[in-house]
């Protein structure tokens, strides 16, 4: 086997499993997961209506690059959500379809990853933890940036060393961020722009929460958005992944796409055309029906801000606790052990968080994860309502 597995790290939701072995939930309470980050939102009716017309098409291979169809639906959604010019998104050459973009974060790597250079993979910490496993499976080592209250949670990109920055390969990025919730503002994007430009590396900008925010008026950003603005009219080293898990709340639909730099888009798709990763028919027609349609996303958005709103007052009182600039969770200070927290709380009042330390790792500056539980607001509003009073209520008691 690949010697390279055994640098692999835990999975997070693993040390939680081995966290809670042994321990014993109150039986009259029900149980409320708020540890993962799947959305439990009713899925809108016309995903499930194309789905439904999509089984006739299972009698042929699709096709890797996927279809016309779904290229021109992810183009024109770039391009109408985040201000794109019209047309300056080539559907043939710009967008890649891909079975969410948990696979095509991790395969990009493996594709862009030169061992002859002794290569650096640059990633937040804490973050999502495929960047870290697609680094050390490519060959790669990972360096890690840390995201504290110190730095607004976005990574001190002038504290890489030059050492560091000459042997960098690819640079993630995650607005809004995970778990952090931290929107990376324009000035930001065009900071590593510059720099991926002056070192020669690829910024690969994970955006899957970029549909979820609080005000309507001021909308995330994206990386395309800001290499159109500063000149880049190619998304000259840009690689931007979304997906319809969080958006359109189908996490089960795996569909996402890759886009940015043609010359890059057009090496991935020979990749992948070895790696087998074409997506089902049925799946590439119920994906045109959901980027084609804003009006579900803004319904999904009002759910995430009630929650907010319902939520963030019980908690205040007893912790430190802010509304993030974007996605569906709180990235709360707990003031101690982020494990004994999570397993005492599981142990009184039947709520699972994750710890977040397991989202992180140990650097020179320690682990900026530690002391802190990440809570995932993706069940229901009363669901999420009632987790918030017994998580108060467990505070108060302790």
């Amino acid at each position: 086997m690949n010697p390279r597995l055994r640098s692999l790290h835990t999975y997070p939701f693993e040390k939680l499993a081995k966290l809670m072995a042994g321990a014993t939930a109150p039986a009259h309470l029900p149980a409320i997961a708020l540890s993962i980050g799947e959305p439990q939102h009713e899925p809108p009716v016309l995903v499930l209506e194309a789905l439904r017309q999509g089984v006739t098409r299972l009698g042929a291979y699709p096709a890797t690059a996927g279809t016309p169809e779904l290229r021109r639906s992810a183009a024109r959604w770039l391009e109408r959500r985040f201000s794109l010019r019209a047309g300056s998104v080539d559907p043939a050459t710009m967008v890649l379809p891909v079975n969410g973009t948990r696979e095509a974060l991790f395969a990009l790597v493996q594709a862009a990853v030169d061992t002859s250079q002794a290569p650096l993979v640059v990633t937040p910490n804490p973050f999502y933890q495929i960047y870290e496993g697609a680094a050390l499976l490519a060959g790669a080592t990972p360096y890690y940036l840390n995201a504290s209250a110190d730095n607004g949670f976005a990574p001190d990109l002038d504290g890489i060393p030059q050492a560091v920055l000459e042997r960098t390969q690819v640079l993630f990025l995650c607005s809004p961020g995970n778990p952090t919730g931290t929107v990376l503002s324009r000035a930001y994007l065009a900071h590593a722009l510059d720099l991926a430009e002056r070192h020669d590396f690829i910024v690969a900008a994970d955006e899957c929460y970029a549909e979820i925010y609080p005000d309507e008026a001021t909308p995330p950003p994206s990386l395309l958005e800001v290499a159109q603005e500063t000149g880049r009219d190619r998304f000259q080293r840009c690689i931007v992944f979304h997906s319809l898990s969080k958006r359109s709340s189908v996490p089960g639909l795996r569909s996402g796409f890759v886009a940015g730099d043609p010359e890059l888009l057009r090496q991935f798709l020979l990749y992948r055309t070895y790696q087998g990763g074409a997506m089902s028919p049925l799946v590439q027609l119920a994906s045109c029906a959901a980027w084609d349609d804003d009006a579900h996303v803004r319904t999904n958005r009002r759910l995430y801000r009630e929650k907010f709103a319902r939520v963030i007052p019980l908690l205040s009182p007893v912790l430190d606790v802010r509304a993030p600039d974007g996605a569906f969770y709180l990235w709360v200070d707990v003031g101690g052990d982020d494990e004994r927290f999570t397993r005492e709380l599981f142990i009184r009042q039947n709520v699972t968080v994750l710890p977040g330390s397991y989202l992180g790792r140990a650097t020179d500056q320690g682990n900026p994860g530690a002391g802190r539980v990440r809570l995932s607001l993706t069940a229901s509003v009363e669901d999420c309502v009632t987790a918030a009073t017994r998580i108060r209520d467990f505070i108060s008691g302790r």
